[in-house]
């Protein structure tokens, strides 16, 4: 299983951070390489929804069950797509009325070992986009024009 893990602290409350996260069905608009989503139940607490993702010409589709804890935490579980394994765990510390600490950790595997060795260190790079446009999009949805207030980068790729 392979990991990938940041920490940043951000100029956006938990709470803010925590509704753009958990705002699924938007995730087309800003992610990159995010096709389409749909979100086949929804309440309070948990979700599942179909993520298509695009790479040129290849399409996947993943099922994620989302659980979530306002404004706390927010767990992603891989229910179905090409890989074995993808689960994604995003936590949310408060650090004051308008800024907060955002630790966002991805496991996932593949189905083959030596797909594994030599896509890993592409999805290293994707996911760490795929965290830059959630700040952007922060950015954008709470009209604030500052860069992130400090970021430190976990281990990435084990």
């Amino acid at each position: 299983m392979s990991v990938i893990h940041e920490v940043r602290r951000l100029p956006w409350s938990a709470e803010q951070m925590f509704d753009l996260v958990a705002d699924v069905g938007h995730y087309g608009e800003f992610l990159p390489w995010v096709v389409a989503t749909r979100v086949r139940s929804s309440s309070e607490s948990e979700l599942v929804a179909d993520m298509l993702v695009g790479f040129s010409a290849l399409r996947e589709k993943f099922t994620s069950r989302v659980e979530m804890r306002r404004p706390e935490e927010i767990t992603v579980h891989y229910v179905d797509g090409p890989l074995r394994d993808l689960d994604n765990r995003w936590l949310f510390r408060p650090l004051g009325e308008r800024e907060c600490e955002v630790d966002f950790r991805v496991e996932f595997a593949f189905r083959n070992a030596l797909f594994q060795k030599m896509a890993g260190q592409y999805l290293d790079k994707a996911f760490r986009k795929m965290v830059a446009a959630f700040e952007t999009r922060a950015a954008q949805l709470y009209a604030v024009d500052a860069e992130p207030l400090k970021s430190s980068d976990a281990p990435g790729y084990q």
